[in-house]
């Protein structure tokens, strides 16, 4: 009897055995139930040995796979995921990207996605972009900001929108983040100088671009990276955190050397000083300086005739220390070095020259550009981006004007080394969304032609290379600008920490002390440094 036999006479047995219950029949049940367990016994026993046979062969079969576990991928590996796909991951996971390759690049990331969100995939469509500035709409510098924000949102193909916001000046901004940092009321983008944005990084406020940068589709190509100033770049790249970059430079400024070019050569030609053109050492210098207090510029009809007006601000300070090959801070060590040999030359030389009468503090705002602008002086040292006013000051000033230009700070360096300097842009800590279209609208405002037109329209430098290619007739018009531009290669940065703004505030007033109040150098230099850097202590993260 087969097996599938015996299992149904089984089932029949206690089917009748239910309906005779059913019925009320005793006896009759037990003697059915009695013949049909003699039947099942004697159909087990006919199908046994069937039964113990197929156990053999299934214990067999099992043996021979266990021996042999390493062949079956090989033998039917194209059958494998239909039997067993769960395991397939487990035991070929390097075949994983190639079957679902949508899922590779979240195995790249190395952003925070709590922050960023996964860049790849946010929909940026109907994104506003709030822009935090300082430029005046009736302004140059406004109404070319507002052009290139217009051009961005009439053609960026994401949908984003960009709502420029003139919020004061730099000091005015900076108390309304510091203020937005605490309720939440922030900008997508904010202009800020590096130390503020060190400011506001503390307080966990920004966000980096790194991530930006660096991606596949939203980044910028090696190629792009190269043409820009690489001391741009460096100077957002922040010290206390990482040094990772919390702003983006649209532009730079430098400090220069404005001299006059009519009264160094009448200098020269009276045999007053011992060179031609503008100064290139600091002993140079030092003898125009002196020379111009005995021998007024000839346009020059009143009787006050100095060699320069100082401003004694940290900036000018930096930029000494800089041309003497020095810094004002280790980056290494992470603190202020204001009492470095080189601080302490750039100080005796300028407290030596004041002795003599061959410089003089600036008797207010602006009042070097002023008088420099008159013919009294013969040198000054400012800002790169106040050229267009120089011009406008020459041009109207008292003597009728005269030839002028810009050159390196004087240097004891082999080559030039230029304080280069300049706001930059911030993203804040918002959404995701907003922060990558914050992103995509700097990545347009840094595109050659848009670069182009917001360094004409401000006088700022480019902060690229190639941009100089469509500057031909600016440079010819702006000559004191190209000088200037031929030298960003040789720039040097001022440190980019938190706490910088009060630090500043320190330096000039030891500035003022050490050059027109005779003030011990070295010892003033120990105090300002000590002072620089329990500034920074208590700024820090």
């Amino acid at each position: 009897m087969s097996k599938k036999k015996l299992f149904g006479l089984l089932g029949l047995v206690l089917i009748l055995a239910m309906v005779l219950a059913a019925c009320g029949g005793s006896s009759g049940v037990e003697q059915a139930v009695e013949e049909a367990q003699q039947q099942v016994e004697e159909a087990a026993e006919e199908v046994a040995p069937t039964v113990e046979a197929a156990a053999e062969a299934v214990e067999e079969a099992a043996e021979e796979a266990a021996e042999e576990p390493a062949e079956e991928p090989a033998e039917e590996p194209a059958e494998e995921p239909a039997e067993e796909p769960a395991e397939e991951p487990a035991e070929e996971p390097a075949e994983e990207p190639a079957e679902e390759p949508a899922e590779e690049p979240m195995a790249e990331v190395d952003y925070d996605t709590s922050i960023y969100g996964n860049i790849d995939e946010l929909d940026l469509e109907g994104v506003e972009v709030t822009f935090w500035h300082r430029y005046e709409d009736d302004s140059s510098r406004g109404g070319a900001i507002n052009q290139i924000i217009d051009e961005f949102n009439a053609t960026n193909p994401y949908g984003i929108t960009v709502i420029g916001s003139h919020e004061g000046g730099y000091g005015d901004i900076y108390d309304k983040m510091i203020a937005g940092l605490t309720t939440g009321d922030v900008p997508d983008l904010v202009i800020a100088y590096q130390n503020q944005a060190a400011a506001y990084e503390v307080a966990d406020g920004l966000v980096s671009y790194d991530p930006y940068i660096n991606h596949p589709e939203y980044g910028l190509t090696e190629e792009v990276r190269a043409d820009f100033f690489q001391a741009f770049l460096e100077a957002d790249k922040l010290p206390q955190f990482g040094g990772e970059a919390f702003g983006f430079p649209p532009a730079r400024s430098m400090e220069v050397l404005f001299y006059n070019a009519d009264w160094l050569q009448e200098l020269s030609d009276s045999g007053a000083i011992s060179f031609e053109g503008p100064p290139e050492t600091p002993e140079q210098w030092a003898e125009a300086l002196c020379a111009a207090v005995d021998q007024p510029f000839s346009k020059n009809e009143t009787d006050f005739s100095a060699g320069m007006e100082l401003d004694t601000d940290a900036s000018q300070f930096a930029a000494e220390v800089f041309a003497r090959g020095g810094d004002i801070y280790d980056y290494e060590a992470g603190e202020f070095i204001y009492n470095s040999p080189e601080a302490v030359e750039a100080m005796t030389f300028l407290q030596e020259l004041a002795a003599e009468g061959c410089i003089l503090p600036v008797a207010e705002k602006y009042g070097d550009q002023t008088d420099f602008a008159n013919g009294k002086i013969l040198f000054f040292v400012g800002s790169s981006s106040g050229l267009p006013f120089v011009k406008s000051g020459v041009e109207g000033g008292e003597v009728g004007g005269f030839n002028w230009s810009v050159a390196a700070i004087p240097h004891t360096t082999p080559d030039p080394v230029q304080n280069i300097y300049g706001a930059s842009i911030s993203i804040p800590k918002t959404t995701p969304e907003e922060q990558l279209a914050a992103w995509l609208f700097m990545k347009h405002w840094t595109s050659p032609e848009m670069q182009k037109l917001w360094a004409e329209a401000s006088n700022y430098f480019p902060a690229r290379h190639s941009v100089a290619e469509g500057m031909s007739d600016y440079f010819a018009e702006n000559e004191a600008y190209k000088t200037a531009f031929d030298l960003l290669p040789y720039g040097k940065t001022e440190a980019p920490v938190a706490g910088y703004d009060n630090v500043r505030d320190a330096v000039e007033e030891a500035f003022i002390d050490i050059v027109f109040n005779g003030a011990d150098i070295q010892s003033t230099l120990d105090a300002l440094t000590e002072t620089a850097n329990e500034i920074q202590a208590e700024s820090a993260p």
